[in-house]
């Protein structure tokens, strides 16, 4: 049986959205222009304002086809990132860049270095929400921004006393970012930490860390975590002041749903298609994974996402993905209305 009781108090942020709403988790394929662009770029074939546009007809672009496969709260796809750590590490003062890393394969990373006192220089990525908002016709639309736990391991530290020391500066200065998307007109930001449980000894202080990025925020902030040990995180669901967790459950075939037993007022985005592989899920497989979620969670409490970023798919099987995605939710949302369940209200 569907659980179907209305959760408890939370902030209302005044914006309804249909039951069951679908969203991404953030990046989304360059179109191929674009990287042709940033090639002649970096020859110098090119200027930075020709750059710059390039990358603003990529978002009009992206945001397009995300709302066109029916996604109910599109991300601009992150078109200006080239790597989730390096981008925010380029903009902060104190971090340099001594060139790329081997991490795994023939996998190159340009791992920035932490050789001074970080601060912050300025807003990040406050234009770019401000432009997605501008393009999109969605009521509300979603922020990415990576954790500061992420960072710092993902980090070499030539600086500070210890890994912890270096997180809690981090967390500052994330938090400056998310006041300032606030101030912008912002109303969701999720904020990206895929390298939380890689080392248990250092859940405590880490989970602490990363609730430091919430503080006198009053929006909506997701919190991703994928390459994980859900059962490690979930011991500390109601130590973490997000109030919901976007998670990978189709790649690991839904065998971890259980940790949403534990979820409490929380929601989750739920990932039902797979980043990982090419092949098109079908419509009843997200349903059924929706239906699954159900059995723990009530809908006004489930978002529908991918597991992950989708930027290293090929853009038609991204897009694909996404209608898929849309096209198994509606088919529970079907049901649902049935029962006059149809609408949900976006909570911070």
């Amino acid at each position: 049986m569907w659980i179907t009781r209305r959760w408890g108090d939370t902030r209302e942020l005044g914006v309804e959205l249909p039951i069951l709403p679908t969203t991404v988790i953030g990046s989304y394929p360059r179109p191929r222009w674009l990287r042709h662009m940033i090639r002649l770029w970096s020859m110098g074939r090119v200027d930075d304002k020709a750059l710059d546009e390039a990358f603003r007809d990529s978002v009009r672009v992206v945001v397009r086809e995300q709302e066109e496969a029916g996604i109910d709260i599109p991300s601009d796809g992150e078109m200006w990132r080239d790597e989730m750590v390096e981008y925010f590490a380029e903009r902060i003062d104190g971090f340099r860049f001594y060139g790329p890393v081997r991490v795994w394969g023939n996998n190159y990373f340009n791992k920035p270095a932490v050789v001074s006192k970080l601060s912050y220089r300025e807003p990040i990525v406050v234009k770019e929400y401000m432009f997605l908002r501008s393009v999109s016709n969605r009521a509300v639309v979603k922020v990415t921004i990576t954790g500061p736990y992420t960072i710092a391991d993902w980090s070499f530290n030539e600086y500070y006393g210890s890994k912890e020391e270096l997180t809690f500066e981090l967390a500052k200065i994330i938090n400056r970012e998310i006041i300032e998307l606030e101030k912008a007109g912002a109303l969701f930001v999720q904020v990206d930490e895929p390298a939380l449980t890689t080392h248990p000894e250092e859940m405590d202080w880490a989970v602490d860390a990363i609730n430091q990025v919430t503080k006198g925020v009053g929006i909506k902030l997701g919190l991703h975590v994928c390459y994980s040990d859900y059962n490690l995180l979930s011991r500390y669901f109601d130590k973490l002041s997000f109030s919901q967790f976007a998670l990978e459950f189709a790649n690991r075939g839904y065998r971890d749903l259980g940790v949403l037993s534990k979820l409490g007022d929380r929601e989750i985005g739920l990932g039902v298609v797979d980043v990982h592989n090419r092949s098109i899920e079908d419509p009843q497989h997200v349903s059924k994974a929706i239906e699954k979620a159900m059995t723990y969670v009530e809908p006004e409490k489930i978002y529908v996402n991918p597991d992950c970023g989708l930027k290293l798919l090929p853009r038609e099987i991204a897009r694909k993905k996404l209608e898929v995605m849309v096209s198994g939710t509606k088919i529970v949302r079907k049901e649902l209305l049935s029962k006059g369940i149809e609408r949900t209200i976006l909570r911070g």
